[in-house]
């Protein structure tokens, strides 16, 4: 019979890596919840227009990547390849924005998916924490976003990333520059779906990472030449609140992120240790996008962190995270003390104390075994012998120390030593 094997493009999480990624979501997250961002969770698929017209039908996910498919009731759905839409549309549906103050200020943590050619750091299913601060349009709440994912990453001990800032521009003054640039963009040698792409939307051309695009590229109109006075102020309060912060960027002219919604401030955390795929993370101010799926004029600005690409970049640095071990006492019952032993260990967890045991009615030798690798720091050793004097034998597995407790003491006891 054949085996099966996870998709092509796809990995399974397990254990012990797999404690990795619950570390570097728990980091990015802690940030945002101790700065007013509930959780929010989202189907793992929508309607398809609510891509097509969020992110935008030039953009490489909505016409190359995305999972689309047609339900036996004749609904057109998309596997969602982002978190923004969702979460927008979400918090429209729920009238979020009419329950009280604003922003409405969100953050999740869930699995997303783009059809593309599979490699490191690329996948086509994949992991993000994000963050959403709905209904406001100030400067603090940018460099808000930009501090906190700036705050997770140096939590979790990374030292050697960039944040690229930029300015798009908005309703005012980007449709000046848009001209500006298609006009240049005009007198280019370019591709037949490029030019297309230029007819739609001339600010994703300058994301385009093929070279000989870009060397054509080369005395582009600039777009903060063309920004006016209200997004150039809004800009300078950004950097100002950022820099205040001690937060270093970069500024980036040619940033535009791959999501036609961005408005103004667009930012975008690389690190160089990636190779090709070297952003893990990136956001920015997304007025419109209300607008654009049918609701109110709401003034947004968010960002999403690639867990995977975050673990990436951890191994490029050689960062070990100090993740503790999974169970704190490790029971091992020999001959007819099986019952009692698990009893102690059941316990043992209910006064919030990780425990687990032998199984399968292994030799001591073999259990102890089990032991040594669930990185317990203690261990308790019980035989028939033991339980009939009242005692359990336990041992300090890092300092070899045994001795016989109570088994009425037990829990106590071992509370007071990890404490």
């Amino acid at each position: 019979m054949a085996t099966f094997q996870a998709p092509k493009g796809t990995y399974d999480l397990i254990p012990p890596v797999s404690v990795k990624y619950l570390a570097v979501r728990e980091a990015i997250s802690a940030p945002l919840r101790n700065s007013g961002y509930g959780y929010i969770e989202t189907p793992g698929f929508e309607d398809v227009g609510l891509f097509a017209r969020g992110v935008g039908e030039s953009t490489d996910i909505v016409s190359k990547e995305m999972y689309a498919f047609e339900t036996k009731g004749g609904d057109q759905l998309a596997l969602r390849p982002e978190g923004t839409a969702s979460v927008l549309r979400a918090a429209l549906e729920a009238s979020l924005h009419k329950k009280g103050n604003l922003p409405v200020k969100l953050w999740y943590s869930g699995s997303y998916y783009r059809y593309e050619k599979p490699q490191k750091g690329r996948y086509r299913h994949f992991s993000q924490v994000g963050a959403e601060a709905i209904g406001a349009e100030d400067p603090a709440l940018d460099a808000e976003l930009i501090i906190l994912a700036d705050q997770a990453y140096r939590s979790l001990g990374l030292r050697n990333f960039r944040i690229l800032l930029n300015s798009l521009g908005d309703k005012e003054c980007r449709p000046v520059y848009r001209e500006a640039l298609q006009t240049f963009l005009g007198g280019l040698d370019l591709d037949e779906e490029t030019v297309r792409r230029a007819e739609i939307n001339p600010l994703r051309v300058l994301d385009d990472k093929r070279p000989e695009v870009q060397k054509q590229l080369v005395g582009a109109p600039v777009l903060r030449d063309y920004l006016c006075d209200a997004c150039k102020a809004y800009h300078e309060e950004v950097r100002t609140l950022v820099t205040a912060a001690g937060v270093a960027f970069e500024d980036d002219e040619k940033l535009v992120r791959g999501l036609d919604y961005y408005t103004r401030t667009t930012f975008e955390f690389v690190h160089d240790g990636l190779g090709s795929q070297s952003a893990v993370g990136g956001g920015g101010r997304y007025d419109g996008l209300s607008e654009m799926i049918g609701g109110p004029a709401l003034p947004s600005v968010g960002w999403a962190l690639g867990v995977d690409r975050t673990v990436l970049a951890l191994e490029a640095e050689g960062v070990e995270l100090d993740i503790p071990a999974s169970t704190a006492v490790f029971a091992v019952a020999l001959g007819e003390a099986k019952p009692a032993v698990f009893g102690l260990v059941t316990e043992l967890r209910k006064a919030g104390v990780a425990a687990d045991m032998s199984y399968g009615g292994k030799g001591l030798k073999g259990a102890m075994k089990d032991a040594n690798r669930s990185g317990a720091r203690f261990a308790i050793v019980a035989g028939d012998r033991d339980l009939a004097e009242g005692v359990v034998q336990l041992k300090d597995m890092e300092s070899g120390e045994q001795a016989a407790v109570a088994v009425a003491d037990v829990v106590a006891e071992i509370k007071a030593r990890l404490a």
